[in-house]
């Protein structure tokens, strides 16, 4: 018990901690040492009056073990807590050891999806277990990958009906190390309880704090709704899928220069070559040719020796994987292992796109094109509909709920596009959105030397097709209903939140 009649009434004897490393545990105890020492000096200089703090008195409670492994009741007994505060290791779900995943295993037993958390949720799920029947408050400093994609259902939707939910919350911010490597992680903070909420719930972002109704598992000032990943689209839209998967070990695929050289060796080939688009290739506007021989009658493909001789590497590729669904797909190595070209045109989607973008560039291929399998492509689309995935509205929903590649957009198909709420308009309002589309595809094509990556770089990005975009924007708005009603990104994916809602309970 402290003295209440000293004026200090904070010590470190009050803060608990463990750490899986021995030498951090040093260095933490060194630190709240020296920074009690720190603030008593600042207290004196407050209170006007000499304080005996040496030689130190107070002691730092740091327990050094494996957090996830320990019952964190063995360090100090629940009710005589009152707040967890946190900063958990950052290791992605793909990125995870043995052991690591040992310890999710340990921390989720019998939980859906357990294996797609990441290794920061199980400190979100212990504290979460100590809390419950408890006044106890808890904060984590997380990567922002817990409140975004799959994630969120996965690990909030269980929270929340066990009783925890959000108290207050601070967006997306990008924490730098000090390191000379830089290392730029995107952060969020949580702040969760399973007690009652007494004071309002405060939303921060780096530019100001909102206090709100709710905090949901997106961070969003609306319900807690989870996007649960969906196999066809939610509305009656085209549907949507990957590109091609070739599974060639590489002997198919050509930059232009290998291109040129194969056919100086055989031009006969020349028919069987197409362009071949990925997200890179597509959005700097530099494709890779493919040698596609999967329509090649055999007659003619026995005439060109070189291509027999691609054939024939992709076959022993094949065959030597360790996957049996590989092996047996060399019994057609002129075929590709996913096949997807569509017989008219379609929209092609980049998987991967920088967060740097407003719009993640989009556009409509042509038939003679062939699209790999990290892009999502489209078939049976119309200017309408990429008028509308194009959009603001589109692109809001798009980064609420796509996971992240690092801090890039990782669209999703059974995630993103399944679960997008599409407007529902009159003839007028459809017949706007093809005008203002076109209008975009219009404005690329006065650059025509310029990629999709210097066209869409907020810093060089073209007055004629921003104007384009920003029509566009509006039409799709008008469309939904929200033109004039709605004045934020976060506004705006709530009301589509809302949307969702209504048309899953349809």
């Amino acid at each position: 018990m402290l003295d209440i009649g000293n004026p200090i009434q904070v010590s470190i004897s009050q803060f608990y901690g463990i750490e899986i490393n021995d030498f951090a545990v040093t260095v933490a105890k060194t630190a709240l040492w020296i920074g009690e020492s720190q603030m008593m000096k600042e207290t004196e200089n407050v209170v006007h009056m000499t304080l005996d703090f040496l030689p130190l008195k107070s002691y730092a409670n740091i327990t050094e073990g494996n957090a996830l492994r320990m019952d964190w009741e063995s360090v100090i007994p629940k009710h005589e807590l009152n707040y967890i505060m946190g900063n958990p290791p950052f290791v992605g779900a793909r990125m995870m050891g043995a052991e690591q995943k040992d310890d999710v295993n340990a921390i989720f037993p019998g939980w859906k999806n357990a294996g797609n958390l990441d290794y920061v949720s199980c400190w979100y799920k212990k504290a979460a277990d100590l809390m419950a029947g408890t006044s106890i408050r808890a904060a984590l400093v997380s990567t922002n990958s817990v409140t975004q994609g799959e994630a969120v259902a996965n690990l909030w939707k269980p929270l929340f009906e066990s009783g925890v939910h959000i108290d207050f919350a601070h967006r997306t911010f990008r924490w730098d190390s000090e390191a000379k490597i830089k290392a730029h992680v995107h952060c969020v903070i949580v702040g969760f309880s399973t007690a009652p909420n007494t004071t309002p719930k405060t939303l921060f972002t780096s530019e100001r704090a909102q206090v709100v109704q709710n905090i949901n598992g997106y961070l969003l000032d609306a319900g807690n709704v989870f996007v649960e990943s969906r196999s066809k689209p939610l509305c009656d839209v085209p549907e949507i899928g990957i590109g091609n998967k070739p599974i060639d070990g590489g002997n198919y695929l050509f930059t232009k220069d290998e291109m040129d050289e194969f056919l100086k060796i055989e031009p006969a080939a020349g028919k069987w070559f197409k362009p071949w688009y990925g997200s890179q290739e597509f959005i700097n506007r530099c494709p890779r040719y493919c040698l596609w021989l999967g329509d090649c009658p055999p007659n003619e493909l026995r005439k060109m020796p070189e291509c027999l001789k691609r054939v024939e590497a992709v076959r022993q590729c094949r065959l030597s994987s360790t996957s049996a669904g590989t092996v047996k797909l060399a019994d057609k190595p002129t075929r590709f292992h996913v096949e997807n070209m569509p017989e008219g045109t379609y929209i092609l989607l980049p998987k991967v796109s920088s967060e740097r973008r407003r719009y993640i560039p989009m556009g409509f291929m042509t038939p003679d094109t062939l699209c790999s399998d990290l892009v999502f492509i489209i078939p049976n689309s119309t200017l309408y509909h990429f008028g509308v995935l194009t959009s603001n509205v589109h692109m809001a929903w798009m980064r609420a709920v796509c996971g992240r590649l690092k801090s890039d957009y990782r669209y999703s198909k059974d995630v993103v596009y399944n679960n997008f709420p599409w407007p529902t308009p009159t003839d007028a309002q459809k017949a706007k959105i093809e005008q203002t589309a076109q209008a975009i595809l219009d404005a690329r094509a006065l650059y025509p030397d310029a990629s999709l990556a210097d066209l869409y770089d907020e810093t060089t990005m073209l007055p004629e097709l921003r104007k384009a975009h920003q029509q566009n924007d509006k039409a799709v708005m008008v469309a939904y209903g929200f033109w004039g009603k709605l004045n934020s990104e976060p506004a705006c994916v709530a009301e589509l939140m809302r949307m969702y809602q209504k048309l899953t309970k349809l």
